[in-house]
Parts: C-alpha cells; sequence; structure tokens
C-alpha cells in the first residue's frame, strides 16, 4: 500500500506549482528578437570563426537562438538577462558602434571567463578545449587587428 505524503508537503507542491504558473504572467523574458546585423566582426572564414559562433554569439550577437527553456520563467528571465548585458557589453553584429568592453575580450577568453559556466553546462559544444580556446583567441586577435570595432567620440 503506498503512503500518502503528510499535507503540508501536498500544500508545499500545490503553492510552488501555482507561483511557477504565476510568474509565467510576468513579461520580462520573452523579447526574443534579434535585431538587425548593422555590421558584423569580420572574422576570417574558418574554425576561429564557427567557436565564436558556437561559444560567443548567442549573448554577444544578435544572432541568438533561442530554445524552448527561453520560453519558461524563471530560465527565461536568466537567459534575457544574459542576452542583453552580453550585447552591451560586446556585440558582434554592431561593430559599427563602440564596444564597451572590447578591451577586455582576450582577457576574458584567455583566463577561461568566457563562455561561463552557467552557459557550457547547458551548451556543451561552447566548453573550448586549450587548444580551441588558442584558435579562438587567434581569430579573436585577427578580427580585432584587421577590423575594430568603430572608436567610442571620447576615444579618437
Amino acid at each position: 500500500m503506498a503512503r500518502r505524503l503528510p499535507r503540508w508537503i501536498r500544500w508545499g507542491l500545490v503553492g510552488a506549482l501555482g507561483a511557477l504558473a504565476l510568474i509565467q504572467l510576468v513579461p520580462y523574458g520573452r523579447d526574443h528578437t534579434n535585431p538587425a546585423v548593422t555590421r558584423a566582426a569580420s572574422f576570417a572564414p574558418g574554425p576561429g570563426l564557427e567557436l565564436a559562433r558556437g561559444a560567443c554569439f548567442d549573448c554577444h550577437s544578435n544572432e541568438t537562438a533561442w530554445p524552448w527553456y527561453t520560453n519558461i520563467a524563471p530560465a527565461s528571465w536568466l537567459v534575457q538577462r544574459d542576452v542583453d548585458e552580453g550585447r552591451a557589453t560586446v556585440n558582434f553584429s554592431e561593430w559599427d558602434r563602440p564596444q564597451a568592453e572590447v578591451d577586455e575580450l582576450l582577457d576574458v577568453i584567455r583566463d577561461g571567463d568566457m563562455p561561463p559556466t552557467s552557459y557550457t553546462l547547458i551548451h556543451p559544444q561552447a566548453r573550448l578545449s586549450d587548444a580551441e580556446r588558442a584558435t579562438l583567441l587567434d581569430a579573436m586577435r585577427r578580427m580585432l587587428r584587421d577590423s575594430p570595432p568603430i572608436a567610442a567620440e571620447d576615444d579618437r
């Protein structure tokens, strides 16, 4: 004979499910738009570009893939925040505007801070081996040398 859960656990589960249903009404995290690419960063074709697409572009470009779980709160909130922050920091699709943290780009990749663990846990293809990290860094260096983003007004 199956044992029933205590009443307080059943009510707790009902409350948690109700809260999960209610938070779906919060509109934040549903803006799954990909603005137009105004000027793409000029990566040379090859493995460096493919690594950047797999490890960077979901948050740092206007070419974000929006998987099914980005429609369910609270995951939608976290993904929207990461994409908004990523695009504001460095956006490879808007190379015609100043990039807030382009000077730190190579450092965060070299130090392993990008892509972040929170992203690579869900996207294992974005986990970079040492060789892949070196290839990506080389591609980024060449791209920044040959096609830097527009400079900020105060840098001119």
